[in-house]
């Protein structure tokens, strides 16, 4: 009899009679967010407007340009610190 009422209540409500083991029922019923987060953020300019330089990515730029002219920029590949060790 207190199996029929499980039943019974698992079928009103929706609910699934486990054998107390884990399942991935709790991460199939979920509603799928994926593209939601994907419309959240906004496109880069740069996808939209070829033409868009962006101001940070010109000020790095610029720095790196300035750092280099001083001999304080960034080793090529293969020429840091570590391999003039060997």
């Amino acid at each position: 009899m207190a199996g029929n009422v499980v039943q019974a209540a698992a079928r009103i409500f929706g609910n699934v009679i486990g054998n107390g083991l884990q399942s991935g029922r709790k991460v199939l019923t979920q509603k799928i967010i994926g593209q939601k987060i994907v419309e959240w953020y906004p496109t880069p300019m740069q996808d939209v407007d070829p033409c868009f330089e962006d101001p940070s990515e010109k000020r790095r730029v610029l720095k790196l340009e300035r750092l280099k002219r001083r001999g304080k920029g960034a080793p090529k590949k293969g020429h840091g610190k570590r391999a003039s060790k060997k």
